[in-house]
């Protein structure tokens, strides 16, 4: 059984999706402390040939408490649906309309960002689901309050639990995380653990120089599904010694 997992990340990098299609089950761990200016609630796009952030805004928590919330606590803010996510989007169609898969990928990306959920998590899991489908991911999906762990366990403790909560013999992770584990102590519980690297893969942005791990929104509207569905493959395995 191969495992993955990350935080709920909106619209991420290929990387992300990589990751999902590499195994039999992904956790989408939301019982985490939500870091500011991190990927949760945000991404970049390719605008005017630069990178431009889109940014899901959200309420705060009261005084200081909201950044001691974790994700699952955080919810989106009410200006969002009333005028914020008409704005998103006509930045996005400014950004791609003469892009040569726009038609396909804009209705898609419509349905992500137009989902009527103010809790920041279910918001994020919904377009989770909608991107997976669209690329014909069949990973099973697994959201975290689904999952009966000790709350009180962090990093690498919670997920060496979470493995053995589904008798995993593999956890694969991101490269980012390389330096967060130790490959001997998955060992001692009877896992493997591998990190995913993407391989460099350019693509044609207008006759823009390319840019990098840009949210895959940018990879829709520049590639077809069959394309992308090919990049899902484009990585390799690094163990740790």
């Amino acid at each position: 059984m191969k495992i993955g997992g990350m935080q709920p990340y909106f619209l991420p990098y290929i990387g992300y999706w990589q990751l999902i299609n590499s195994v039999d089950k992904f956790i989408v761990d939301d019982n985490l402390q939500f870091m500011k200016a991190g990927w949760i609630n945000r991404n970049r796009i390719l605008l005017n040939a630069k990178d431009f952030f889109i940014t899901i805004p959200l309420k705060g928590g009261s005084n200081s408490h909201q950044y001691t919330l974790r994700i699952r606590e955080r919810f989106i803010s009410n200006q969002y649906f009333d005028k914020d996510v008409d704005k998103l989007l006509r930045t996005i169609r400014l950004a791609y309309g003469k892009a040569p898969y726009f038609k396909e990928t804009m209705p898609i990306i419509e349905k992500c960002f137009l989902y009527d959920e103010k809790n920041l998590s279910g918001f994020i899991s919904n377009s989770i689901q909608i991107i997976s489908e669209y690329l014909g991911i069949t990973t099973e999906i697994i959201f975290s309050p689904d999952i009966e762990i000790d709350p009180s366990l962090k990093g690498q403790d919670r997920v060496i639990e979470i493995c053995k909560n589904f008798s995993a013999t593999l956890y694969i992770n991101s490269i980012g995380g390389f330096e967060l584990y130790d490959s001997k102590s998955f060992e001692s519980n009877g896992i493997k653990l591998n990190f995913l690297k993407s391989k460099p893969n350019e693509y044609k942005q207008f006759d823009n120089e390319f840019m990098p791990n840009l949210s895959i929104i940018d990879v829709m509207m520049f590639n077809s599904r069959d394309d992308v569905i090919k990049m899902l493959n484009m990585y390799e395995l690094i163990e740790k010694d």
